[in-house]
């Protein structure tokens, strides 16, 4: 079954990858919605979502799913899936590739207060990357196993985002300062689930998030 679950988490990613990729093309800035102040929202990733989880209730109706733009669908079952349509919708809105779509797949064992990850799906489909992880497996990148940097410290690359609070903003910012202060390189990418994607793949070193939210 858990073959079944990795397979049904890819085909959702990459379904949803290549529509996004039509619209990536010819994206008009001027659909962009705000959620809030440092958050939009495109049709974009509403169709990428509907896509996303009308090909996992197909194959699992009962299971739970929670989604970054409509919140998703709660039942009974100790599977839960945690969708992020777009991440790094402003990339995608202004034509940068680091976009991807990520998929999770969590479950709770009975009695537990927690539910542990069981897979991860990352798809960048400007990029051509498909990355995937399943726990007590390991990570891999269209298809070939990849691992962490063990780079010298003083060459490190280290990623960092943050939530959309004041105070998450001014955590990722104290962050910031001290790297930099510290002569180490530090980036924002723009896509949470990229950086950790590339942490595990050892193109960077390391990601700090203050702030983030399941997806």
């Amino acid at each position: 079954m858990t073959q079944k679950f990795l397979q049904v988490a890819q085909q959702a990613a990459q379904s949803a990858g290549q529509i996004l990729l039509k619209q990536y093309s010819h994206f008009d800035r001027h659909s962009i919605k705000l959620k809030s102040v440092h958050e939009i929202l495109t049709q974009a990733d509403l169709f990428s979502e509907r896509t996303i989880i009308k090909i996992i209730k197909r194959h699992f109706p009962g299971h739970s799913i929670l989604s970054e733009e409509t919140g998703g669908e709660q039942h009974s079952s100790p599977y839960l899936w945690v969708i992020d349509p777009i991440d790094g919708t402003t990339n995608f809105s202004i034509h940068n590739p680091l976009w991807s779509v990520s998929i999770a797949l969590a479950h709770k064992q009975p009695g537990a207060k927690n539910y542990t990850i069981q897979l991860g799906v990352i798809f960048a489909p400007a990029l051509k990357e498909l990355f995937v992880a399943q726990v007590n497996k390991g990570a891999k990148l269209n298809g070939r196993p990849i691992k962490v940097s063990r780079g010298i410290k003083s060459k490190a690359i280290h990623t960092f985002c943050h939530g959309s609070s004041h105070a998450d903003i001014k955590r990722a910012l104290r962050y910031l300062r001290h790297q930099k202060l510290n002569g180490l390189d530090c980036r924002q990418l723009g896509s949470a689930a990229l950086e950790l994607a590339y942490v595990a793949s050892g193109r960077v070193e390391s990601f700090v998030v203050p702030g983030t939210r399941p997806w």
